[in-house]
């Protein structure tokens, strides 16, 4: 009999997070899976349930919640084999746009995993913490530091009015990069490193990076204007910015990010303040899909 352990943020999407859990159940109990339901009470405390419930080795370890739900299970499962299964209620949910997985709907979710098939994909890792998403560090950081700090709006239009709060003081910032060990300075308002195309929501900021290739994205967003900066951020939905003559991509396998004064955001996480270094994992994640 297979066994799914399904680890919950009931507080994702204003609730949506258990309600999901409580949608998916029935349909793994119905398939004949036997299921452990954990709920943990922080962000703390999941990671340490999750780690444990690694350890037993289920069929699938699955998450509940958004990006910041899939990035505790990420750091549990990285390079076990313990599959990931992915019930997305978030606000975000890139990651689990990457592989067309239902958002908002429990039961629809359940069944993919029921049906769904290991895929192997890389992640990204900053020291002993993995990513599988974006990492921000420029202007999009400063926006989500921002949009952390604020309690309303939720979604999407909390980070529009944390971008439309930062644009009076936008200005370029100065970066030392080292591109698989060649150092580069450079201005730019921002730089990504992507694992996959999107965060925020759908940004396809790293418009072109693939999962399983084994190597990073790196993108640079050169000094624009406010209004430069405004008129282009519509075309980060589709991924047509990567036409602004002001853009710059890079594919590498390690790069290290530095710039005074900001703090590297990935999955929606705070990872630190710059210089962070950042490395492709091949292969070192099975998500259920």
């Amino acid at each position: 009999m297979p066994r799914a352990i399904v680890l919950t943020n009931p507080t994702s999407g204003k609730g949506r997070g258990a309600r999901m859990r409580d949608e998916a159940l029935p349909r793994f109990h119905g398939a004949g899976w036997r299921t452990t339901a954990l709920t943990g009470r922080d962000a703390d405390e999941a990671l340490d349930l999750a780690r444990v419930a690694a350890a037993e080795e289920p069929d699938v370890l699955v998450v509940c919640g958004g990006d910041g739900m899939v990035n505790i299970g990420i750091q549990a499962v990285a390079g076990t084999g313990v599959p990931l299964g992915i019930l997305p209620a978030g606000t975000g949910n890139d990651f689990a746009r990457y592989f067309d997985l239902p958002r908002g709907d429990g039961a629809a979710a359940a069944v993919r995993i029921l049906h769904g098939a290991p895929r192997t994909v890389d992640l990204a890792r900053i020291a002993d913490r993995y990513f599988g998403c974006v990492l921000a560090a420029g202007f999009d950081a400063v926006v989500n530091e921002r949009a952390n700090r604020m309690r309303w709006p939720r979604g999407q239009m909390r980070y529009n009015l944390a971008t439309l709060a930062e644009l009076p003081v936008l200005r370029p910032l100065r970066y030392v990069l080292e591109l698989d060990g060649v150092e580069r300075q450079v201005e730019a308002t921002l730089v990504a490193v992507g694992n996959g195309p999107s965060f925020g929501g759908g940004l396809r900021i790293t418009e072109g990076a693939l999962l399983d290739d084994g190597l990073l994205d790196v993108v640079l967003i050169k000094p624009l204007t406010r209004r430069e900066l405004v008129r282009t951020y519509p075309k980060l939905f589709d991924g047509s910015h990567v036409t602004h003559p002001q853009y710059e991509r890079h594919r590498v396998r390690r790069v290290t990010v530095a710039c005074s004064g900001i703090v590297g955001y990935a999955d929606g996480e705070r990872f630190g303040p710059l210089p962070l270094t950042v490395e492709s994992v091949p292969g070192a994640l099975q998500v259920i899909a």
